[in-house]
């Protein structure tokens, strides 16, 4: 059974930063890519970053110089590393992994910026 269960969504002040982690269970080869997604209230969901198994990384227009995606092989687990966050990154993140043409979600964290 396929798993991505993320973690380290919080509360934080505006310049704040935070780490997301996202621990892939039940699928270790074959992936393409591994990607952070996010969804505001109201509006579509929305690619963050992605990474290849190449390591070649993707960002948002949005989050370019702020944002870090990595993964650890060893521990099958993707970061996302947030710094001078701002109002408008609060939004539910979520974990992503193509395989073979397959999508696979988790379940989402919180992510609120606010003063």
């Amino acid at each position: 059974q396929v798993q991505l269960v993320e973690s380290g969504g919080d509360l934080v002040h505006p310049g704040g930063s935070l780490r997301l982690s996202c621990a892939v269970s039940g699928i270790r080869w074959d992936i393409n890519a591994w990607g952070w997604y996010r969804q505001a209230p109201g509006k579509q969901r929305e690619l963050v970053a992605s990474i290849t198994t190449d390591g070649l990384t993707n960002y948002a227009d949005s989050v370019k110089g702020r944002f870090t995606i990595s993964r650890d092989n060893v521990k099958n687990t993707v970061y996302l590393q947030m710094n001078s966050l701002k109002p408008e990154d609060t939004a539910v993140y979520y974990c992503h992994v193509e395989r073979v043409g397959v999508n696979y979600w988790g379940q989402g964290t919180q992510v609120t910026v606010s003063s």
